[in-house]
């Protein structure tokens, strides 16, 4: 009796298989043990790849976690908008809205992002790395925003309010991270939510 071979696995998926693996690997480590904690090759064993394959698709530590941190918003950017487009038309309330960022925020992908800007704030090199990728974020969640919020930025007061909500879930992440914090969380995510609701409702200024 013979067995029919099963077909191999094409050489370009196996080789974007082994960058997300990578790459999640890389925003794991990040997280859990820090910028020196991350090295190629602790990501490399993590992702359950050889060394010589990571340097493959990454040559050095800082294209990889800048890489990895560029994923890991792509992704979480990807799931709040599937997300939004899974409310079958209803726009979410501004407290939904809220409570996602804030979740975003304390996600390990931000916990990540932290230790690469840490590293960075001391590290030139690092620096010129970051600068670029957290203005590129710092954009996409602001447009993310706006769009869930259903915000006209042409109403005075709009778009400072929505930076500040950003401002707001970005420090609510930082308070995370040494303890739990969720209960305080919520309660300044329900007060935030009903302080933002009248500025979003403002009419637009008459044209003319």
């Amino acid at each position: 009796m013979t067995t029919q071979a099963l077909p191999r696995e094409p050489q370009q998926d196996r080789s974007r298989a082994t960058r997300a693996r990578l790459l999640e690997a890389a925003v794991g480590c990040l997280a859990s043990v820090g910028w020196a904690g991350t090295t190629v090759a602790v990501v490399a064993e993590r992702a359950g790849v050889s060394r010589g394959a990571a340097q493959h698709h990454f040559r050095t530590r800082e294209e990889l976690v800048t890489a990895a941190v560029e994923y890991g918003s792509d992704v979480r950017t990807a799931r709040m908008r599937e997300h939004l487009d899974g409310l079958a038309g209803r726009r979410p309330s501004t407290l939904e809205v809220l409570t996602s960022l804030a979740e975003m925020y304390t996600s390990p992908l931000f916990r990540a992002a932290l230790q690469l800007w840490v590293a960075a704030a001391s590290d030139e090199q690092l620096r010129a790395r970051v600068v670029p990728l957290e203005a590129k974020v710092g954009r996409e969640a602001h447009r993310l925003t706006v769009e869930a919020l259903g915000a006209d930025e042409s109403v005075p007061g709009v778009r400072e309010s929505v930076q500040a909500t950003l401002d707001l879930v970005r420090g609510l992440g930082l308070a995370d991270l040494l303890t739990d914090d969720s209960a305080r969380r919520s309660r300044l995510l329900r007060q935030w939510a009903a302080t933002l609701e009248p500025v979003l409702h403002r009419s637009p200024p008459p044209s003319g």
